[in-house]
């Protein structure tokens, strides 16, 4: 698995525990709707730390919390 699809499964995975949709993720994380639908479909090769940073403020977790995920083991590099 490459690590944007890793990113996008968490991502999906965290909003429907928490019962939020991504429209309403865009909100709580101050980010752009294009900026959330790119990490969401795939599309972001590479984002921000400071993106995911706020992704994890808004959803009230640790950058630790988001990336202690067996989805993150054994990642495809994509260089």
């Amino acid at each position: 698995m490459k690590l944007r699809e890793a990113m996008s499964k968490k991502l999906l995975k965290i909003c429907d525990e928490k019962d939020i949709s991504i429209n309403k993720l865009v909100t709580i994380c101050c980010l752009t709707q294009s900026t959330i639908q790119n990490i969401v479909e795939c599309n972001s090769v590479n984002p921000k730390l400071l993106t995911i940073v706020r992704i994890c403020d808004g959803l009230g977790i640790t950058l630790e919390e988001f990336f202690a995920d067996d989805l993150f083991k054994n990642l495809d590099r994509e260089d």
